[in-house]
């Protein structure tokens, strides 16, 4: 018979075997305690891919005593879960609901009165953050317990004791720098490492492995790409502050980051987004930058899209900085949002025959073609949205000329 792959024949059965974690499942930890006491709820497990979520949720489960049922939220149908909860409200059940931020609103519902009654006591896993993905009512029935990454010296322990007490399964003679590159090529998740090891025995049973032939078989580092992913955005997040920061190595390591996972789209848009709000008016030729830019790597394409995405990344770190513009904006949509949506000046009003029109007086008219005149409404006649910033010599002009105007109306 075949066997089956070690990741899954080394699955820990108990919370001493689980890598990392001590804040839910050490001495002090918040599962250990409630196992101990037996006070068992439903809960809701979150954090990255590969970190033990799957994990310990079978490990709580064999201390439940209850039958065990799984339910994936990506392809199982509300039909599966209702012949779950038939058996549940007979025996009780503990139900494993895997990506349960995919889980469609009306199964959800189907579910809620059970695990308020306690029929069933469920652990929900997911990647994403529950707060955002997970239906409030279910949300509030369970508590939400965040995993941490697995860090890069848990790892290497772990791999290391693996190697030791799996002598049959992992012959090879693993050097430690070649450890040291599971970690990372791995992206610190403990079933692709595991299953890199096993890779790297099957090449070259009995050898003694080196980084060069290690490399050979694990080409580039495990990346996830799954959009709807926290970690996903929290990158892109990365790099866009690491610009705001002026940060040019952080911001090309993030982009690189990116570029591994080939979402050009997602690229584009973010620089786009970044152009206008944080470097604006500080360095307005980076719009039209940005948009030859894009024209660029669609045109290419991966791999030597990466090349003007290096170039404009640069200047965007190194440009000086400016959010007055949609700041500015934003100060004004607040006052709309707070109601404050007053009368139009009457000389504004563009129609021929409104009975208390004005004299519009038209700026083109006058030297230095500006005029007195009231442009907001009187509630608002002395709002001031706009405030430059002089991180640089255009925004500084634009300031000058702001205040060149008030000067001139202060005149009149």
């Amino acid at each position: 018979m075949q066997k089956r792959p070690l990741a899954y024949r080394i699955r820990p059965t108990s919370l001493d075997d689980i890598v990392g974690q001590a804040h839910l499942v050490g001495e002090n930890g918040v599962i250990r305690k409630m196992i101990e006491r037996k006070q068992y709820f439903s809960l809701i497990l979150y954090g990255g891919p590969g970190i033990g979520k799957t994990t310990i949720a079978e490990v709580i489960a064999h201390h439940y005593g209850l039958n065990q049922y799984t339910f994936n939220a990506s392809t199982d149908n509300k039909a599966t879960l209702k012949e779950i909860i038939s058996h549940a409200k007979n025996y009780g059940a503990l139900l494993i609901i895997d990506e349960i931020h995919r889980m469609k609103k009306d199964i959800q519902d189907y579910l809620l009165p059970h695990v308020e009654k306690g029929n069933v006591i469920m652990i929900g896993l997911t990647t994403n953050n529950p707060y955002h993905s997970v239906n409030p009512a279910i949300r509030s029935r369970s508590h939400v317990l965040k995993l941490n990454s697995i860090s890069e010296n848990e790892l290497f322990s772990f791999l290391k004791k693996l190697i030791e007490k799996y002598p049959d399964d992992l012959s090879a003679n693993f050097m430690d720098d070649v450890i040291t590159y599971i970690v990372n090529a791995s992206n610190r998740e403990i079933r692709s490492a595991i299953n890199m090891l096993e890779l790297l025995e099957i090449a070259f049973t009995g050898e003694t492995i080196t980084l060069e032939k290690a490399k050979s078989v694990i080409l580039k580092p495990a990346l996830s790409l799954d959009k709807n992913e926290d970690n996903y955005f929290n990158i892109l997040s990365a790099l866009q502050k690491s610009i705001r920061g002026s940060d040019v190595d952080a911001a090309l390591h993030y982009l690189a980051r990116l570029i591994v996972m080939e979402d050009l789209d997602s690229i584009l848009r973010r620089l786009s987004v970044i152009a206008y709000e944080d470097i604006g008016l500080a360095n307005t030729s980076i719009q039209t930058k940005m948009h030859a830019c894009a024209r660029a790597c669609e045109r290419v394409g991966f791999p030597e899209a990466r090349i003007p995405l290096a170039v404009l990344v640069v200047e965007m770190a190194l440009s000086p900085k400016s959010n007055s513009a949609y700041a500015a904006l934003d100060k004004a949509i607040a006052d709309i949002e707070a109601g404050k949506t007053y009368k139009v000046p009457n000389h504004l009003i563009n129609v021929d025959n409104y009975e208390d029109k004005a004299d519009y007086l038209y700026p083109h008219a006058y030297e230095n073609h500006i005029v007195k005149q009231q442009y907001l409404p009187d509630e608002l006649r002395d709002v001031r949205y706009f405030n430059p910033v002089e991180t640089s010599k255009f925004e500084r002009s634009l300031k000058e000329r702001l205040d060149k105007i008030i000067e001139i109306l202060r005149k009149d």
